[in-house]
């Protein structure tokens, strides 16, 4: 029922559920070691590493519990006018019930509103649904990567004029 489904800005609160569901996540699709996304300093501190300017964070809560989450940022050497929409993962029970479309519009409209022009992603060919819903969503597949994210393991690089 949505009524049970939510989305909103992240808590400190929330740094641990969300890392927990970065680090299974990743584990359950083998994104595990250097080049990936599970090695990124700030999964332990999401609040803290999205309460910058130009940056938003949002979790998916479920009947009182963190679910999910994404969040749009600058593209660390990109151009001013790009963001990348970033650590975006949902545990097995939230799959598949249309919230990451939403997600994904929410972001999209806030990175509008923060003054972005484009937004980038960067995922792997075996998240086989993400794939689908960003190209859904307008993502047009690059030939490789944008800007200096240091996700080398990445195969799958997105664009999205906003």
């Amino acid at each position: 029922m949505t009524t049970t489904i939510q989305l909103r800005s992240i808590k400190k609160e929330d740094n641990p559920a969300i890392a927990q569901i970065i680090r299974t996540v990743m584990t359950e699709f083998e994104c595990v070691g250097e080049g990936y996304s599970i090695e990124d300093p700030e999964v332990d501190t999401m609040c803290e590493a999205y309460d910058s300017p130009r940056h938003s964070y949002l979790v998916l809560e479920k009947k009182g519990k963190v679910v999910g989450g994404g969040g749009i940022g600058p593209l660390y050497g990109g151009e001013a006018n790009t963001c990348e929409l970033k650590k975006m993962y949902f545990s097995s029970e939230a799959r598949g019930q249309g919230m990451g479309k939403k997600l994904v519009t929410t972001l999209l409209e806030r990175a509008k509103k923060l003054g972005y022009q484009k937004c980038y992603l960067e995922t792997v060919e075996r998240m086989e649904s993400a794939n689908i819903l960003y190209q859904k969503m307008g993502f047009k597949k690059l030939e490789g990567a944008m800007g200096d994210t240091g996700h080398c393991s990445c195969d799958s690089h997105y664009v999205r004029e906003l």
